[in-house]
């Protein structure tokens, strides 16, 4: 597919301001011993999450008045129908937050009952990767959301061919490159330590942010760093002019990994980040995908640098998040 590029997205010189793109994946969790006719037990533990699942994080949100995008996995429906999809996205575009498409392709395989099926999108090769998109983006439109524009693969496994499909099918926005988790399952063509906004096989890829860490990186995700360190990669974002610092969470992520109660120091870290963000909105305004249409491309942006004091910092809080609020029930 031809690189050619329309009009508003030929670079352009560093905007004045870095936007904060906050996206949250949003999806059933399916488990072993799951009963496939009954959906409620994963919505439960997935997207109410203990009471800090999406709707405490539109509250949140709403409160400091930010913007979000909820990437949704609409591929549950393949086995339960449309009802819980249809039940993910309602409130999200009530309360005025933005919805765009996720894929889990183990759906597909678990209604047919087979539980241990492929995951990894990135391993389907291209026709079957389109069918897959397709059907995922049509589900998602038949349960209430407008066309979605940007994508973002389940467990970031996308490829060259997953973005060539996305152009094909009118998508402008690609968000699966990660450079934590390159050159697996995160296998599209760019470097590693790419952060920047850049148009590759058709579309416009957005990197989840990475900082350094060690001899490679780390993303900016809400439950694996800490607030000094998200703060200091926005920061570190406008003062260098990176034009986008694309942070992600999870629609169950503030709950402990049992689903059974809050985790008070992933639930806290959000809570000030959002607060953060709001006294800073000047500066570091949150946006939706579709705010991006003036997106400076090709940009050749720095990482974070690594610094032990912020490493040690964050190391204190895991062992506080998984020794006493992971165990909690």
């Amino acid at each position: 597919m031809s690189e050619a590029v329309n009009p508003p997205f030929l670079p352009v010189d560093p905007p004045s301001e870095t936007r904060v793109l906050l996206t949250i994946d949003t999806e059933l969790i399916r488990r072993p011993g799951d009963d496939l006719t009954h959906w409620e037990p994963a919505f439960e533990r997935s997207y109410e999450a203990a009471g800090v699942g999406v709707r405490y994080q539109l509250r949140v949100l709403a409160q400091y008045a930010l913007k979000a995008c909820f990437f949704v996995d609409p591929m549950p429906a393949c086995v339960y129908g449309l009802d819980p999809i249809r039940r993910m996205v309602d409130p999200i575009l009530e309360a005025g937050q933005e919805v765009q498409l996720h894929l889990h392709p183990l759906w597909v395989v678990a209604r047919d009952g087979d539980m241990d099926g492929e995951r990894e999108l990135a391993r389907y090769n291209r026709n079957e990767q389109r069918d897959l998109i397709a059907r995922a983006r049509d589900l998602l439109i038949e349960a209430g959301v407008p066309e979605p524009i940007a994508f973002r693969a389940g467990n970031y496994s996308a490829n060259d061919d997953t973005l060539s499909v996305l152009a094909e099918l009118g998508f402008r926005f690609d968000s699966s490159h990660n450079g934590h988790q390159h050159p697996w399952p995160s296998a599209i063509g760019l470097p590693r330590d790419h952060i920047a906004p850049i148009l590759h096989q058709g579309v416009i890829e957005v990197p989840l942010t990475v900082i350094a860490e060690g001899q490679g990186s780390r993303h900016l995700q809400i439950c694996a760093v800490s607030l000094g360190e998200l703060k200091a990669a926005i920061e570190h974002g406008g003062a260098s002019g990176q034009p986008v610092v694309n942070i992600v969470t999870h629609s169950f992520e503030l709950a402990n990994r049992a689903g059974t109660a809050p985790n008070k120091v992933h639930v806290k870290r959000f809570e000030d980040l959002c607060a953060y963000l709001s006294k800073e909105r000047r500066r570091f305004p949150t946006a939706f995908f579709t705010d991006l249409d003036d997106l400076p491309l090709g940009l050749d942006m720095p990482m974070l640098p690594k610094a032990g004091f912020r490493r040690v910092g964050r190391l204190i809080e895991q062992i506080w998040s998984n020794q006493v609020e992971e165990r909690s029930s």
